[in-house]
């Protein structure tokens, strides 16, 4: 664990084999030197140790749906009038390109999972830990779902980051800014002020407190 207080956190914002996975890492609330980060899963998880990273926020599904229905998780975010993908089967993905950010993200998370356990209701905030969240949910938890837009999110999300403390100058693109976020995530989740939604078979999404939200707090 971060020494002397300090606690070190990271974000990761995934894409397909094309663009990547950008990695972010914020030292209480600064931008540590070296990131934005793009690499491997592996290098990826050997920096966060490096770094002596206490969570990380993860931008991708850590569940496959079963063939009996949709994860608890998106059902709720769905009714609380938030857009987003609906995770396939692994065999489903498996067989349609569109899902190769997908896949990419299940790699990730098995590269963590021995270091950075996927977060559970009994998850402690004094042990390591890796969680999915969702940068779009996290928007409009901070700005309400009407006022999040999809053509402003660079500047939404940068705006975000800036209220929170966070010197945002470095982060030039949209996946290093929504990786910032994750890691936002990650840190306020060690302070007890995130929530989330869904359960242990299907996975939580942790995302930023808001007026919306009557999910689970864990």
């Amino acid at each position: 664990m971060g020494s002397h207080g300090t606690r070190t956190v990271a974000g990761i914002d995934v894409g397909g084999a094309k663009k990547g996975a950008h990695l972010v890492i914020l030292r209480d609330a600064q931008v540590v030197e070296g990131t934005p980060f793009r690499g491997t899963p592996d290098e990826m998880r050997r920096l966060c140790v490096d770094w002596n990273v206490d969570a990380v926020g993860i931008d991708a599904p850590c569940r496959w749906a079963t063939k009996t229905g949709r994860r608890a998780a998106e059902s709720a975010l769905a009714r609380q009038r938030i857009a987003l993908f609906s995770t396939p089967t692994r065999e489903l993905a498996g067989s349609n390109r569109f899902y190769e950010w997908m896949l990419s993200g299940e790699l990730i998370y098995s590269t963590f999972f021995d270091t950075y356990p996927l977060l559970t209701a009994s998850s402690k905030r004094s042990s390591r830990v890796c969680f999915e969240t969702f940068p779009h949910a996290i928007t409009c938890a901070m700005l309400g779902i009407d006022a999040a837009s999809a053509k402003m999110k660079r500047v939404q999300r940068r705006a975000i980051l800036e209220d929170a403390g966070i010197d945002a100058s470095a982060l030039k693109s949209i996946d290093d800014i929504d990786a910032a976020l994750c890691a936002l995530t990650a840190k306020l989740w060690l302070e007890g002020k995130t929530v989330a939604f869904g359960d242990e078979p299907g996975g939580y999404i942790v995302v930023l407190e808001g007026l919306v939200w009557r999910p689970q707090t864990i």
